[in-house]
């Protein structure tokens, strides 16, 4: 009542405000008609569910109506959907709660980008072929003519907020919508969002994007837009630790993927990592609990050669403590590599500029490495390397032994079928290589390491009697006529890989 003493009705929260307003007054000033367009259903059948507007049979029923013209919702153009959308959004319309006319929207909206053989989405429907979309995010006709066939809608439903974004992406997947080309979509919207989008937005917008990206098919995802996506979130401070994991996981999905540029990710604040290297573990976790078993030894072994290339860049930080890389070196089994040879380097650089770390760690660390798949070279590198404890410099020197035994095995087998080299010519010639062998054979490896220190020198001293012996065999097998080999017929399987 104001002070005339007249009666006033307020309504709060109407919805359109004066516009949805004027629209009921026309309608019950005229009788119970009004024209009804895709450009105003929406806010029509909302302003009659704000009115409590059902019939009573004596009038006629402005719900009624509107429900009758989203019955040919079928035939309406591409453009008067997104307008019957962007209404939709503007009356603040949550998917959570139940909406006829919102769920109606959505479905003919995901059902026309589903369709096949829907060949112009702008074309206008017969009963309203002058419409045009007022939307001000919708790009110019041209610009659409010259885009992806697969993506010429992504422009057009970038104005919805993130719920709804949820809601049309997971009637998507139900109705088993291209998973690569919604992936596409969501990495467009969220960099298309953020440039206005507050501090609180963001964390919200990164949350969504992420579950509706873990229900999708792990080969759809792009492992270079998940690594950007990590650091987008790494830089959010309250996005949920769920999410963080999320991401974890589906990166590590497709770890096999990525290159060691994308595995150089900055430490968090307050760290003195050169990287971050509990990434590294999470990810590699990741990876091996999502591992298919149908490819997982190629997948793997991409993985470990991708790993060792991470550790030879990192052994040399001064920050990184004995614990952590011995986390990152024992984190994969032993069949995940061929060859040690790289391990190994990456363990050499790290004992080189962590000296003062004590025998235990040492020896951790070299627990991962597995002396049958280091190479001459390295087995000469390890034993020679008084960085190395002394026990791992024996099993170096052992391992290489026997390796070089089984060449001149080799040599001997060859010689007695090609008749070019005598094994005595060869044992006259090397006089000191056969008590190289004898020593080899009867070293025994002693309990005590002040003993394994002592016997160490000498042993050294016999690895390089070794090399020059085994570069004597190298160059004799290279002096055998390529004719003498393939006249050995089927009993050439029995040779050694080198000779083969």
């Amino acid at each position: 009542m104001d002070n005339s003493g007249n009666l006033k009705v307020v309504f709060h929260d109407f919805p359109g405000g004066a516009v949805g307003f004027e629209l009921i007054a026309r309608f019950c000033y005229n009788n119970g008609r009004t024209q009804i367009t895709p450009a105003s259903v929406v806010l029509l059948n909302c302003a009659a569910q704000f009115m409590e507007m059902e019939s009573d049979g004596h009038r006629p029923s402005l719900l009624n109506q509107t429900k009758k013209s989203l019955d040919g919702i079928s035939f309406w153009s591409w453009s008067e959907l997104l307008v019957a959308l962007k209404e939709c959004k503007d009356l603040l319309l949550s998917p959570s709660k139940p909406s006829l006319i919102l769920d109606k929207v959505l479905d003919c909206v995901v059902g026309r980008l589903v369709s096949p053989i829907v060949a112009s989405p702008y074309t206008s429907s017969s009963e309203n072929s002058s419409f045009q979309c007022s939307c001000d995010t919708r790009s110019s006709y041209s610009t659409r003519n010259n885009s992806s066939q697969v993506s010429w809608w992504f422009e057009d439903l970038l104005f919805l907020n993130i719920d709804l974004i949820d809601k049309v992406i997971k009637l998507m997947i139900c109705q088993h919508f291209d998973h690569a080309t919604i992936t596409k979509f969501l990495f467009c919207y969220q960099r298309s969002r953020f440039v206005t989008a507050t501090p609180t937005e963001k964390c919200r917008i990164m949350e969504v994007i992420i579950n509706l990206l873990s229900l999708l098919d792990r080969n759809s995802l792009s492992c270079k837009h998940l690594f950007d996506m990590f650091r987008v979130a790494s830089s959010l401070e309250n996005i949920s630790k769920h999410c963080k994991s999320v991401l974890d996981t589906l990166i590590g999905s497709q770890l096999d993927q990525a290159t060691i540029d994308f595995l150089l990710v900055p430490p968090p604040r307050k760290k003195h990592y050169m990287y971050d290297m509990n990434l590294v573990l999470r990810l590699v976790n990741a990876f091996q609990n999502e591992l298919n078993c149908c490819s997982s030894l190629v997948r793997l072994r991409k993985v470990a050669s991708l790993l060792d290339s991470y550790l030879v860049e990192v052994s040399a930080d001064s920050y990184l403590t004995p614990s952590k890389f011995a986390a990152l070196v024992l984190l994969l089994p032993d069949s995940a590599r061929e060859s040690h040879d790289r391990l190994f380097q990456a363990i050499d650089i790290y004992l080189q500029v962590h000296g003062g770390i004590c025998e235990a760690e040492k020896m951790r660390i070299c627990s991962a490495l597995n002396y049958a798949k280091l190479s001459t070279d390295a087995l000469r590198h390890l034993a020679r390397n008084s960085k190395f404890p002394s026990r791992i410099a024996i099993q170096g020197f052992i391992n290489q032994q026997f390796k070089l035994e089984n060449l001149f095995e080799g040599k001997k087998h060859i010689d007695t079928f090609s008749g070019s080299i005598s094994i005595e010519e060869s044992i006259k010639e090397n006089e000191n290589s056969d008590q190289v062998l004898v020593y080899a054979k009867r070293v025994n490896v002693p309990v005590k390491a002040e003993q394994l220190e002592v016997q160490l020198p000498g042993m050294q001293f016999r690895v390089t009697e070794l090399d020059k012996f085994s570069g004597t065999i190298h160059t004799q097998i290279g002096n055998i006529p390529r004719t003498r080999l393939s006249s050995l017929g089927n009993n050439a399987r029995f040779l050694p890989k080198l000779c083969s």
